[in-house]
């Protein structure tokens, strides 16, 4: 294992590099540019070209990738060319903000997603079944951002439950428990918008899993051995059904990443998915790799170790 881990890590670099040549080729040809916010009826031809070669945009985009590369490697994110702060202070700033919405959104939409399915398949065809089938169908389809306004109106707007966005008052000045409790009516909003597609996934896939593990020929014989159906079903079935629920652990690290964006956006947020949303706005080339970057480096660990646990759910299974 400690082999397959090391040689996994090794394989990281060109996946984390080839992620940054691709971003910043498709980045340089969109039309616009960082330029465009200074461009006014005012700006000479020749203040303007001053502008590109200090900020190097006038070399070709290879020469550009490398130079970014070059201050990369020795730990130099650059600087916004929007409002001219550290990008690396930038996108730590944001970070944990962005850290605490999606491991909230992820560890419930598992906690919740998989109980659910399973109650879903020992139920099979019956109204909580249905029920929860149609529920699943509306999770995966509704888009975020339209879950979340809905979400902002009627708990925030007319309940009156939830603040609207943002995440803390600086009014407040309690501490301890209260300041937790004031943090998470902040943070219930924007996780559960984010969870809800991935638990919806993790539903699915939990009962469809169960339903064919509760078929086989070693489940029969546990039950025709006297053992409790409650045995049967988390002792034997669960731990058999849980591999197709680990790949969606791996996928789903990915898209709630890029979910952030969408969600934080929504209920201003201030993370990593809103400063990137300010970044495209921007045209803020800078930022946009340093968030790239850093969301490789979190979503790649994520893959790893949905490998890992594929290994420790089924004894077969061998790196």
């Amino acid at each position: 294992m400690g082999k397959y881990i090391r040689k996994r890590l090794l394989q990281a670099i060109p996946v984390v590099f080839g992620i940054t040549l691709l971003t910043f080729f498709i980045m340089k040809l969109a039309p616009g540019g960082p330029l465009g916010g200074m461009i006014s009826p005012r700006s000479s031809s020749e203040a303007l070209q001053r502008a590109q070669e200090k900020l190097g945009l006038n070399q070709p985009i290879i020469v550009q990738y490398w130079n970014w590369l070059k201050e990369l490697v020795q730990g130099n994110f650059g600087y916004s060319t929007f409002n001219g702060q550290n990008v690396l202070e930038m996108i730590l700033e944001r970070l944990p903000a962005t850290l605490l919405l999606t491991v909230t959104s992820f560890v419930f939409s598992f906690v919740v997603g998989v109980p659910l399915g399973v109650y879903s398949a020992t139920h099979k065809y019956s109204k909580g079944d249905y029920g929860l089938t149609v529920f699943s169908f509306i999770g995966i389809s509704i888009p975020s951002f339209f879950f979340g306004m809905g979400m902002i109106y009627i708990f925030a707007m007319k309940l009156k439950w939830f603040p609207t966005s943002g995440f803390g008052s600086a009014l407040f000045r309690g501490t301890g428990f209260q300041l937790f409790l004031h943090k998470l009516r902040y943070l219930v909003m924007p996780a559960l918008v984010m969870s809800l597609a991935n638990l919806s996934s993790v539903m699915r896939f939990a009962r469809s899993s169960m339903i064919e593990t509760l078929n086989q020929d070693y489940i029969r014989t546990a039950r025709a051995k006297g053992l409790a159906e409650r045995a049967v079903i988390y002792r034997h079935a669960l731990k058999n059904s849980l591999i197709p629920v680990i790949t969606i652990f791996g996928q789903s690290i990915p898209n709630l990443f890029g979910g952030a964006y969408i969600t934080e956006k929504v209920f201003g947020w201030p993370g990593m998915g809103l400063l990137g949303v300010d970044a495209i706005g921007n045209r803020d080339y800078q930022v946009l790799m340093g968030l790239t970057l850093f969301t490789a480096i979190l979503v790649l660990p994520g893959n790893l170790l949905a490998d890992i646990m594929y290994s420790a759910v089924d004894p077969r299974i061998r790196y």
